[in-house]
């Protein structure tokens, strides 16, 4: 469909990429990869016809679409969402007018039997039969499966788009790409403003897709979901890996050693010639022999290598003092402004934990981030423990940055100990490397902002991180550089991201924010998805407006489950007897785990009325006793918890 040849495109001295050839075929979904500045977004404007290359030839038939997402778009505000996604089929309404124009004729007209009028009604036919072969009468219901995918409610689509943020417009940018089903997709950073359900929707969508795609994102699990060919801008080439990215890092690994032998080669070669010249440059009979070694060096090609990839880096938290057992303690949390963004929070969070807030777009997860910070008012009571200090990474935190000091003193300030001796390799972590150190904070995008500030707070001491979006401007390495620090935190971390990938194996907590509501879930984030089908498979159904309703559908569900177990096959009488001394034994468990947790209880009850005399409070062996049987509730309440799973579990 679209096929490059020789291209080369040049900025300065050194060509950003040279002599590039390859095809991109029908259905092929290609991961346009390469480290930040390597020239990506380049060659999708280049694919797309936005930029020329310095040289090289890029041939597209002329009956080839191309669709063209770039990370950053002016938008026009004049119309509502609906209106702006109905400009996606803006040949179809053309054609609309015309067949409603020719039936209005048809309709005022008398002549039926003049020649004229016969013409009229086979013109008005044909058109007819155009329109409904390009599927036009439904494009309605198209625009609003794609919208409802995207994230938006129905009650959105009368709404002015001027109303919404700039990553709900990109959203409906994103809309009319898709809903214009061109030939080729060309994708840069779109799951940016996506949050998981969007995401899951776009990956499905892509796959049912008749379309060739080229994509750029640092989502891992949303390119090893859609992708199949991965294409790697690497020192000025490209590398076509017909594999997908998982299978690619394998393969780029292997070649990257290859790439250094061949390379430690070169230079034993090079070493070996110039140390003969050197030996016998003066010598009359050697001449010969010296000659043919020079120019055997000027045709010797030098083999480049990739930088060294930092991502191996372990980078740690300072030490932390020791917070109370439970930094935040929301009861009964609700925030409304001119509408409600939840009522009736309920949770703890204990020291140690690591939880992620996730839901869609403007359900209130940023919003409890700054009720918890004390930002805004609400409703309710929120508490934050003993000896809490906290580190909060917001998505405008780059904002806050001191524009005259340099990357290198944005950091140095705050770095103490042996770290100060490992700023430059910090720093190249997160692409700070060489002389990009040294620029000033006032010339640096916005992203890269965003890089330096999360490097700022990894190295200050706190107990409590809350970071918002962190992973948004970050690449695959930046990103399991921060993952891994924050897996070895001491202390507790509150995430909002809709990084599927970089909360696997982090978080322990997951909750759900939506309808008004803030739902729990034990376990990680692929546990969340897991339990919550419903939401996340059948996105284009509106959400439930009440727990009550999700409540009566997963009792429903359960009976239909019931039911057709019922009719494949009724238990024996030997399994039937086995559950039941199960379910009396785990009834037994549970009945024992909930007495001894009413004795820990009140004897907690009589350490507090004594910790509360002068006496009581500098008795160690009180304070010692009270600290165990907090841990040891905490321990049995966990275990109460499995064990009402086990019973619920069990179908007789």
């Amino acid at each position: 469909m679209i096929s490059v040849e020789g291209l080369k495109v040049e900025f300065g001295v050194k060509p950003l990429f040279h002599d590039v050839s390859f095809v991109i075929n029908q259905r092929d979904r290609i991961a346009l990869v390469g480290k930040n500045g390597a020239g990506k977004s380049t060659l999708l404007k280049i694919l797309c016809g936005i930029q020329q290359p310095t040289e090289g030839i890029v041939s597209v038939p002329n009956d080839t679409t191309i669709g063209y997402l770039p990370q950053v778009m002016k938008l026009v505000d004049d119309t509502t969402v609906r209106e702006e996604a109905r400009k996606a089929f803006a040949d179809n309404t053309k054609m609309e007018e015309r067949l409603e124009r020719m039936n209005r004729e048809l309709s005022e007209r008398t002549d039926y039997e003049t020649q004229e009028y016969m013409d009229l009604v086979q013109r008005y036919t044909e058109a007819h039969e155009r329109y409904q072969m390009m599927g036009a009468e439904g494009y309605e219901a198209e625009i609003e499966r794609t919208l409802v995918g995207l994230g938006f409610e129905r009650g959105d689509f009368e709404r002015p788009t001027k109303e919404f943020s700039g990553g709900w417009r990109m959203r409906i940018e994103l809309a009319k790409i898709l809903l214009r089903k061109p030939d080729v997709l060309l994708l840069d950073e779109p799951t940016n403003h996506l949050d998981i359900e969007s995401i899951q929707w776009l990956e499905q969508f892509l796959a049912t897709s008749g379309s060739a795609v080229v994509l750029v994102s640092h989502d891992r699990a949303f390119i090893n979901n859609v992708t199949n060919r991965t294409l790697e801008i690497s020192c000025g080439q490209v590398i076509d890996y017909k594999v997908k990215y998982d299978e690619y890092v394998v393969l780029r690994k292997e070649r990257r050693e290859q790439q250094i032998r061949a390379y430690e080669n070169q230079q034993k070669e090079i070493a070996d010639i110039r140390q003969f010249v050197d030996r016998f440059r003066y010598q009359a009979t050697k001449a010969i022999q010296v000659q043919q070694r020079l120019r055997q060096l000027e045709k010797m090609v030098p083999i480049e290598i990739d930088e060294v990839d930092n991502s191996a880096l372990r980078l740690k938290f300072p030490p932390c003092l020791r917070s109370g057992d439970y930094p935040v303690i929301c009861d009964e949390v609700s925030k409304s402004y001119h509408h409600l963004v939840f009522e009736h929070v309920n949770l703890t969070i204990k020291r140690g934990e690591k939880v992620a807030f996730v839901g869609k777009n403007g359900e209130g997860k940023s919003t409890l981030v700054k009720c918890i910070m004390g930002e805004i008012p609400f409703e309710g009571n929120l508490k934050i423990g003993h000896n809490v200090q906290i580190g909060y990474f917001a998505q405008n935190q780059a904002q806050l940055l001191d524009e005259s000091l340099t990357v290198f003193d944005t950091i140095d300030r705050v770095a103490t100990g042996d770290v100060r001796l490992r700023i430059n390799d910090i720093l190249g972590a997160f692409m700070f490397g060489g002389e990009a150190s040294e620029k000033k904070v006032k010339f640096l995008s916005g992203g890269e902002r965003s890089r330096l500030a999360m490097i700022k707070l990894l190295l200050e001491p706190v107990n409590l991180l809350i970071l918002d979006e962190p992973t948004n401007h970050l690449d695959m390495p930046s990103k399991d550089v921060l993952k891994e620090a924050i897996k070895a935190f001491d202390g507790t971390a509150i995430i909002v991201s809709h990084d599927r990938e970089f909360l696997d194996g982090l978080v322990s907590k997951v909750y759900e924010f939506g309808g008004g509501k803030v739902r729990e879930y034990l376990g990680g984030i692929y546990d969340w998805i897991n339990k919550s089908p419903h939401q996340l498979t059948q996105v284009n159904v509106e959400r439930s407006g009440s727990e009550k309703k999700a409540a009566n559908n997963k009792v429903a569900d359960s009976k239909v489950s019931s039911a057709s177990d019922n009719a494949n096959g009724s238990l024996s009488y030997a399994e039937r007897k086995e559950l039941l001394k199960k379910k009396s034994r785990l009834e037994k468990s549970i009945k024992e785990v909930e007495k001894k947790i009413e004795n820990l209880e009140a004897r907690i009850a009589e350490l507090d009325a004594i910790l509360c005399t002068p006496e009581g409070a500098s008795d160690m062996t009180v304070v010692t006793e009270y600290t165990s049987t907090k841990r040891i509730i905490d321990q049995e309440t966990d275990r109460w918890a499995q064990l009402s799973e086990e019973l619920d579990a069990i179908e007789l």
